[in-house]
């Protein structure tokens, strides 16, 4: 496999409980302050603890898009207006021209909380009630059309629905447009909000856990579902020398079963592995990952074990599903995110709620928050099915 030419990634930005934007992400984790907090969403609510997004509920969308009003394009509508990205979307657009221009999100529910409160809300004749009889809601890829209407991009519009692995795997798509000559930049990312598919869909996997997550501690007994946005703006590295860069992306499907990863971890490896090659790097270059570490019993023991067999105990390595929640089919970007803010930043952020450590965990593991350098940083979003994805990002000017 020839090793990948790298993107520069000239903007990004995440919206999560930890707040609106990189600051208030750094911020929390800096702080190690948690987001999550007892579930108040629904009108029955389960007990457990949630990532809930302040004021999406009052968050209008932009002036003539109300036909795609729903709680999911509410908050891809608040994450968007973060970190100065509409200003860097609209200098590409003009750059490039909107039909050069790739749209590629991930998500793993899009607007269904719309379509449960219309079902709820059926009329006599067992039809939609007038206000939610949007078709453009209704449907996988609302999200994508919503957002490319708000920025006015006429190229390339995908949805990339995998599960937790969705908006990981939009890198990999638009690395791929690039490298054809499809397009000269790609707007990336991916949005999921609560709704009661998901909250009483993994709770009936009795995989949710009624008290905060415990990613990788001995005690762990469920996950903490959360939502959230996130948006990169990816173009080629001539553009912008000192940008971020991306260097890598590793995809592998196990298909071993629909909601537990292959016992070895197989697609996990495979997805590592090929992410590494792409970049050109060995095991002994990465300097932090962030795992996708849900706070599963068997996902977090097959990706500990992963690590422990695959990498120095230099390289240092923590889930930040603590922070933020599971943010299912946003938790590739989100992650991504932050694994960025790792390289601008030097700073790993420590395995919040990981206090009682599973043995299996090796000397890598980052329990507490630590400063160093950070040249490379991986991402992993695993998703049921075994839809697998890696990511590696190092800062700019750094040479394999």
């Amino acid at each position: 496999m020839p090793v990948m030419t790298p993107l520069a990634i000239t903007a990004y930005t995440a919206t999560t409980a930890l707040g609106c934007g990189r600051e208030a992400q750094l911020d929390a984790l800096r702080h190690a302050r948690s987001g999550l907090r007892p579930n108040d969403f629904g009108n029955r609510a389960l007990p457990c603890w949630i990532g809930r997004v302040d004021g999406v509920e009052d968050s209008a969308l932009a002036t003539g898009h109300a036909a795609w009003d729903c709680r999911n394009n509410r908050l891809a509508w608040l994450g968007l207006r973060q970190d100065g990205f509409l200003d860097r979307v609209r200098i590409a657009r003009e750059r490039y021209g909107a039909d050069r221009m790739a749209l590629i999100l991930g998500t793993s529910t899009a607007s269904i909380g719309a379509t449960e409160e219309a079902y709820r809300r059926l009329d006599a004749a067992g039809e939609f009630a007038h206000d939610p009889r949007h078709p453009e809601v209704h449907a996988p890829h609302s999200l994508a059309a919503f957002v490319a209407a708000a920025l006015s991009l006429e190229g390339p519009c995908m949805t990339i629905s995998t599960a937790c692995s969705s908006s990981a795997k939009v890198f990999a798509s638009a690395e791929r447009m690039l490298r054809l000559g499809l397009i000269d930049a790609a707007v990336v990312g991916g949005v999921d909000t609560l709704c009661d598919s998901v909250l009483f869909g993994f709770n009936a996997l009795e995989l949710i856990s009624t008290a905060p997550c415990r990613p990788f501690d001995a005690t762990r007994n469920g996950i903490s579902i959360g939502e959230a946005a996130g948006f990169a703006l990816l173009e080629r590295l001539a553009a912008a020398p000192e940008a971020p860069r991306l260097l890598g992306y590793g995809e592998a499907s196990d298909a071993h079963h629909m909601s537990t990863p292959h016992p070895q971890g197989l697609g996990a490896e495979l997805a590592l592995r090929d992410a590494l090659t792409r970049a050109g790097l060995a095991a002994e270059q990465v300097d932090y990952i962030n795992l996708h570490g849900t706070a599963s019993l068997k996902n977090d023991e097959v990706e500990a074990a992963l690590i422990e067999r695959t990498f120095p105990a230099a390289t240092r390595v923590s889930s930040t599903k603590g922070y933020t929640g599971h943010t299912l089919g946003a938790a590739g970007i989100v992650e991504a995110t932050i694994a960025l803010l790792a390289i601008e930043h030097g700073f790993i952020p420590g395995n919040l709620g990981g206090s009682t450590p599973d043995p299996v965990c090796g000397p890598q593991f980052a329990w507490r928050n630590e400063l160093q350098r950070v040249d490379v940083a991986l991402s992993n979003s695993f998703g049921f099915g075994g839809n697998n994805a890696c990511l590696v990002f190092a800062r700019a000017g750094f040479s394999a």
